[in-house]
């Protein structure tokens, strides 16, 4: 049977011939290979600085922990942040020692409305940071979310995690706040495996994004140069006997470090990101096309030319008509990989039960789309022919239904 999957990628000559560079050079750590990738996506981004960690979770957690530490924010402190996304935002807030604030999201476009940061930020004394999450590629209004951020003395971080590429008021997400994370996931636009990145143009922040990155150590030179016997960090501390900042450890961190293999795909992927992109956003066009004869049961993706679509999601208009359930069922069935489109945390996902009382009711647009918000792919793999028969998969379900 057919598949098409949310997510796919292909290994080509390109590909194998860098793992093979990897594997003759012998070196499995990061090393040359991951400061090529953090230069070139600063580059694409259009940051100062980027940091590459191990997966876009690490990314966020280092992000949280590198505010904490410069701005002496309290354990316990609150983030303004979406109850809709992939449930890693809400992870990393909570093992960051930091409490997670919720405000809706757009029904069409499934970001964080900036309205309802303000009503919370108004009220909540002990908010400390704003994290807008560009789900699915949409852009939240970083306009008025930076706005309200100096309105009400708040930080801000992107969740840029499922959004490389989209553009917001001309200049790419990423380049909006004091730091933005992104994952390079394999269903992402940008495939790598499993990895991820910080972006920044605040020195002091990238310092310690590397720090925290490796275990909180001294070290914080942008390339090590111990291999050619030289560390401007080794006559730094005079005093200590033997000093080596490798193993001195001022701050507590933690082991996000890459390896050389996920930040050579990256690069292969980059090469050709433009066309990646461009791809996408064709596919969702097309699938738009042939789908509209049930934009009266589905809601469609918005479209523009400014997004970078990370999937082709869809939202059930009235479950009466179909569950989601049974839509899914028959899409699987009939050879169309789908999943859910997340769920809203607070009230619909058991690791956070215990905020569900909290917030029922209060998030009307991220728990209809929770409930009847799905994906299926439209990656760049995707040819012609699979489109046209995701198309006539949809035709056949909704054949008879008005």
């Amino acid at each position: 049977m057919l598949r098409i999957r949310v997510g796919d990628f292909k290994l080509g000559k390109k590909e194998e011939n860098i793992i093979k560079h990897v594997l003759d050079i012998g070196r499995l750590s990061e090393g040359v290979k991951v400061r090529e990738f953090e230069e070139k996506w600063a580059e694409f981004i259009g940051t100062k600085y980027c940091v590459v960690v191990n997966s876009g979770t690490s990314a966020l957690i280092a992000g949280l922990h590198a505010l904490k530490y410069l701005f002496k924010i309290k354990d316990k402190a609150k983030v303004i942040t979406s109850p809709l996304t992939f449930i890693a935002t809400v992870n990393a807030i909570v093992t960051s020692g930091l409490q997670p604030l919720f405000a809706d999201v757009d029904r069409e476009t499934f970001v964080i409305k900036p309205e309802d940061i303000e009503r919370i930020a108004r009220k909540e004394d002990e908010a400390a940071i704003i994290l807008p999450v560009h789900l699915m590629g949409y852009p939240a209004d970083m306009a008025r979310i930076n706005e309200i951020a100096k309105r009400y003395n708040l930080l801000v971080m992107e969740d840029a995690a499922q959004a490389h590429g989209t553009f917001y008021k001309n200049k790419k997400l990423g380049t909006y706040s004091m730091l933005a994370c992104f994952s390079f996931y394999i269903a992402h636009n940008v495939q790598a495996g499993e990895m991820g990145a910080v972006v920044t143009d605040n020195y002091e922040v990238y310092k310690l994004i590397k720090k925290i990155k490796a275990h909180g150590r001294m070290c914080d030179c942008p390339v090590c140069t111990r291999s050619e016997s030289k560390c401007p960090r080794l006559n730094a501390y005079k005093g200590e006997e033997d000093f080596d900042p490798r193993f001195y450890h001022d701050i507590v961190g933690f082991n996000f470090k890459a390896m050389e293999f996920q930040a050579a795909l990256g690069l292969v992927q980059l090469e050709n990101v433009e066309n990646i992109l461009k791809k996408r956003k064709a596919n969702v066009a097309y699938l738009n096309q042939g789908l509209t004869p049930f934009s009266n049961i589905l809601q469609l993706p918005k479209y523009s030319q400014d997004i970078s679509y990370l999937a082709y999601p869809l939202v059930i208009k009235d479950p009466g008509v179909i569950s989601r359930r049974v839509l899914r069922q028959k899409l699987e069935e009939s050879g169309i990989e789908t999943r859910p489109l997340f769920g809203c945390i607070p009230t619909q996902q058991p690791a956070y039960a215990y905020l569900k009382e909290k917030y029922k009711g209060k998030l009307p647009n991220a728990e209809y789309i929770g409930a009847n918000g799905f994906y299926i792919g439209c990656h760049q793999y995707l040819k012609k022919s699979d489109l046209d028969f995701i198309i006539s998969i949809f035709h056949k379900i909704f054949k008879g239904i008005k």
